[in-house]
Formats: structure tokens, sequence, C-alpha cells
């Protein structure tokens, strides 16, 4: 698509306050591919202005009408499917088929997933003498990452609108191209002029306003647990609500009684995909001592199949970052099977994929998020010592367990401190609440629990 000149504001795109713009990078070739307009706080001002505008009529909005929207909204995204892979393809480097498989069709799903919970959620319950309200929670700075562009906008600004809330996104500035194309399909769906605003911009400049605007009432944000702090701390100073989707180190537990072909085998492609920048990654697999060496050569050679087959990380400084982690693990002593710190090609920000062996708890790359096409391999004693090594870092958003009989997995998977865990691959669920323990975050997304995050309680009693 052809990059605006403007932002989405009240319905309209209008020219920024200021003339600084964003270049988008095609991560894959290098070449800049369209530029955005940097929106300052006197633009994010402008766009919560006209969210609170436009509140009180949303808000008040029949369910059922605001169903219809999302319905619609649902299908403008479903008409575009080729045109939103193709764009994700462009400004993430993603590979097309994954784009059109995951980036386009995922977000689809859940838009419909949120028509069909506006039409059909209660807003409204008697407990004993009272009647209990669910309303809007008001209006909602939206800043979203750049790994899912579509996917994580759409995770929020469905639930929202779907609540009677109003919104004002800032997406991340690698990815704006994506943002600016589901502003259109808002457009084109009908949905009332400010009840969605879209503001690009930089994380500092029109991220920082965003979060500290008084009329925002509540901000959900997804991206990194550093940054995730910095946001609780300024909404807490205004005691104004958060939803933090944060970071993750997930486990990936292959019990003994396992397929563990099957396992390790899933388990890497879960790493390979989206050249790693996925939050809910299973990075570290947990194989008993007695399966190990198997288990790291199954894995080695899952991974030279994605040498290929995967895209580039999203910047040069995420290349820079990723393939710093690599050195680091092997200098802390782990055992290079596969990839390595090196860049694979001249251009492009690609980073070969990797797997690490002979990592313990205490390593670098077993402690903190890498985000890219890094595995790393640890063994275990026993059940007991595989449950500390699992739940043994200060994140806790997915995971993931293997087991002969499904009843074994469960009884682990309850044990792990952790908000997602499939068993034996179980898949993708876009119903289910998603979001983590610890320093992964606060709050849920997806289905009736993202609803939730946006509205408020008020109790009447009689």
């Amino acid at each position: 698509m052809k990059a605006h000149d403007g932002l989405y504001i009240d319905g309209a795109w209008r020219p920024a306050a200021g003339r600084d713009e964003i270049e988008v990078v095609n991560p894959a070739d290098e070449q800049v591919i369209g530029r955005v307009p940097a929106g300052d706080a006197m633009d994010v001002d402008t766009a919560v202005r006209a969210a609170r505008a436009a509140l009180a009529t949303w808000a008040a909005t029949p369910p059922a009408e605001r169903a219809a929207r999302l319905g619609a909204l649902r299908d403008v995204l479903a008409a575009r499917k080729d045109e939103i892979a193709g764009t994700v393809t462009a400004e993430l480097g993603s590979p097309l088929p994954f784009s059109q498989a995951v980036h386009a069709s995922v977000p689809i799903a859940v838009a419909g997933s949120y028509a069909e919970l506006a039409a059909a959620h209660s807003f409204e319950e008697k407990v004993g003498n009272s009647t209990v309200l669910h309303e809007p929670v008001g209006v909602v700075g939206a800043i979203t990452p750049w790994n899912y562009p579509l996917h994580q906008i759409v995770a929020k600004v469905a639930p929202a609108l779907a609540a009677g809330c109003t919104v004002v996104l800032k997406p991340a500035e690698d990815t704006p191209l994506t943002a600016q194309l589901f502003a259109e399909a808002v457009h084109e769906a009908g949905v009332p002029a400010g009840v969605f605003n879209l503001v690009t911009g930089l994380g500092p400049v029109a991220g920082q306003a965003l979060v500290e605007h008084p009329d925002v009432d509540l901000v959900s944000f997804t991206g990194s647990t550093a940054v995730g702090r910095r946001i609780g701390a300024a909404a807490g100073a205004a005691v104004k609500k958060v939803a933090l989707e944060l970071g993750g180190k997930s486990a990936n537990v292959i019990l003994p009684s396992a397929d563990l072909a099957r396992a390790v085998n899933v388990g890497v492609a879960n790493v390979m995909s989206n050249s790693g920048q996925t939050c809910s990654a299973w990075t570290r697999m947990l194989v008993h001592r007695d399966r190990y060496d198997e288990a790291v050569e199954l894995a080695a050679a899952a991974a030279a199949k994605y040498g290929d087959r995967i895209g580039p990380v999203v910047n040069a400084r995420q290349q820079a970052r990723v393939l710093g982690y690599i050195e680091k693990g092997v200098a802390e002593g782990a055992r290079l099977v596969a990839g390595g710190p090196e860049a694979p090609r001249e251009q492009g920000y690609f980073v070969s994929p990797t797997v690490l062996a002979d990592v313990t708890p205490e390593m670098t790359v077993a402690q903190e998020e890498i985000f890219g096409p890094v595995l790393s391999v640890l063994r275990y004693e026993d059940e007991e010592d595989a449950l500390r090594i699992a739940n043994g870092t200060v994140y806790g958003l997915a995971g993931a367990v293997w087991a002969g009989e499904e009843s074994e997995a469960v009884a682990f998977a309850r044990r792990m401190d952790t908000g997602q865990v499939d068993i034996n691959g179980g898949r993708f669920n876009p119903l289910a609440p998603f979001g983590g323990y610890k320093q992964s975050g606060v709050g849920r997304e997806l289905g009736s629990h993202g609803l939730a995050e946006y509205l408020q309680t008020k109790s009447l009693q009689f």
C-alpha cells in the first residue's frame, strides 16, 4: 500500500503538527519503502480530544450496532487479506506464506470473535438485590509492537470498541503501514468519526504523550518488560488502569514418556516461527538427561531445515542484539550445534536459526528474552528439577508440556507459573485468554477475558 502522509483523527486523514517523518525500511533488503508522519504530543492531544468527544455516543450505541460495525470490519479485513499480507511482508520481512496464514488470517478471526461477543455479551446482571452494570472504561490509549502488527492492533482495538470505548492507537514505528491499512479498514467499515484514531510516531514522544495524557482512561501496551514498567509507573501515578502484555522466556518441557521426535520438531518450529520474534515462543527446551543427546541432535537437524525458510529480524538493532546473545551464550559455556553469531547474508537483517546445547539455568540465554531464532536446550534430572527450571525466570507468559499420557502433561502444567500452556501440541485458540504471570504482564487479551479489560463495574442497589 502507499503510505499516507497524514494521521487518521476524527474520521479523516489530516496533517501532523510537525514535519518530522519516520522511514519505513524493508528488513529483507534494507530499502526504504515509505515514510509516515512522526506525530507529537500536540497530535496525540488532538486525537484524544476526538476520542473523548465521541465517547458518550459510542458508549450509548446498542451492543448489536457495535457488533455490526465489528462484523463489517472483519469483512473489510477479509476482502483485503492479500494486501495485508503483502504489507506485513514488506515492512516486517515475514515470508509471504506466513503473512497470509498468520499475520492476515488470525486478526480476521479475532475481529469476528469480537463481533460475536459484542452481540452476545451481557452488559448487565442481577446479583441479589443489585443490578450490576458493565460499562466502558473510557478512552483507551493502545500502544502496539511490530512483531505481529495487525494481530496486536485488532486484539486491543476490537474488544475496546465492543465494550463501547474509543481508541487512540500508537503503533510501532517499524510497522506503521499495516496500522494505516487498518485505519482505512475501520473507515470503510463505517465506524463513526472519533471512535478510532491513529497517531504514528516514536515511543518516547507520541507514546509517552499518550500514556501521560489526563483524558486517557486506560493504557493497553504490548512490548518489553522494561518499557512496561515505565508505563505502569506513569499510569500508577495517575491512578490509571493498565493492561500490559510483556516479555517471555517460555519453557517447552519434554517429559520422558513423550514422543521425543514430535516434541522436538514442533518445539523448534515454534521458536523459528516469525524469525523467533514471538513473545510466547518456547525458547527453552527442557529434556531429561537420559534423552538429552538425542534431543540435541534432533533439534540441530530440525533447525538446519529453516535456514532458507525464515525471514529477517525487524531491523539492524535487533539483528545486533540477537547475534550478541548468541555470542554471550557461547562465551558463558553453551555449545553451538546449529547456526551461529555471524550474519548469514550480506544484505538484510538475517540471523541463522540457532540451537545452543549444554545451556544451564543461570546462563543469560536461559534467563533473558532474546527475540530471535535462538533455542536453548537444557537438561533436567527429574520432574521436580524440570519444574524448578521451568519456573526459574522472572517471566511467565506461555509454555508447553509433552508426555505420553495427556493427564501426565496436564498435572505438570498445573504446577507451572505461566499464563498459557500447550499440552502435547495444543492448537491456538483465539477465544482463550492470553497473558502472563509475574513480569510477563498484567491483564488478559482475547475472548471474553480480553473484553473484560475494557469494562468497569457499577452496581445499583434496590
